[in-house]
């Protein structure tokens, strides 16, 4: 079964830098991140992973990587993420 993840990465540089995201690989991922292959990433390197949550339904997964990048979505992560 295919897995479709939203993810929270925390920059380990600047504790208060965060970045939300979307992929169905990761660890492949997070090596981009951390290898400056993301232009929206690259200033706060190192990044680790502080939150991810699996969906098997890609549209899902979409929505709440949408929602979380909202400001009500944003502060649903301080609090419970």
């Amino acid at each position: 079964m295919k897995h479709y993840y939203v993810y929270i990465l925390q920059s380990e540089n600047d504790s208060e830098r965060f970045y939300t995201g979307f992929t169905d690989d990761i660890e492949s991922r997070l090596r981009d991140h951390n290898r400056s292959k993301c232009k929206h990433t690259s200033k706060c390197i190192p990044w680790k992973i502080k939150t991810a949550v699996a969906f098997t339904d890609k549209a899902r997964a979409l929505e709440f990587e949408k929602y979380l990048k909202t400001a009500s979505g944003r502060a649903f992560a301080k609090k419970r993420l």
